[in-house]
């Protein structure tokens, strides 16, 4: 399934006309080791998770969560912007599921009209983003300006304070 993500992310890339390349590399999913492999600085790395957000008005839904690879998250911000009263991580399974990739390859892309995009505001001053592509052995390094185009993902800050 993760093969089949990688796939669909290059097509849908493609398509867009988006300015983006595959880097190869050894199986990694750890930010920072995965940053050091791929040769980018952390906080240029799209870091993703798989949240359950849920109570309040909003529900429960489950959310993408986007952060520079060297930033906590804020899981109360995230809560408050969706009209919750409780986030925390998907379970594994659940966050498996909702996106086809294991653990550490989740792209910053939903490709399930189930989950919605947030992403922390800071990383969008890097020129361009590196992120783990569906598979633990490819990454992207892509044109933040085409990512937010194709993405479509709401901004805000919710990256705990350094």
């Amino acid at each position: 399934m993760a093969a089949d993500v990688f796939d669909r992310l290059v097509v849908l890339l493609s398509d867009a006309k988006a300015k983006f390349r595959v880097i190869e590399h050894e199986a990694e999913g750890r930010s920072e080791a995965i940053s050091a492999i791929r040769g980018n600085r952390p906080d240029q790395a799209a870091k993703a998770m798989v949240l359950d957000v849920r109570g309040g008005g909003g529900g429960k839904r489950n959310v993408l969560a986007i952060l520079p690879g060297n930033r906590k998250l804020d899981f109360n911000a995230v809560a408050s912007l969706f009209d919750a009263r409780k986030c925390g991580f998907a379970s594994p399974d659940t966050a498996q599921e909702l996106t086809g990739c294991v653990m550490g390859s989740v792209p910053p892309f939903s490709l399930n009209p189930a989950l919605a995009i947030v992403v922390e505001q800071d990383l969008l001053a890097n020129e361009t983003l590196f992120f783990n592509a569906g598979r633990l052995d490819r990454s992207m390094e892509l044109d933040t300006k085409d990512w937010l185009a194709i993405a479509k993902p709401r901004i805000a800050e919710i990256a705990a304070k350094p």
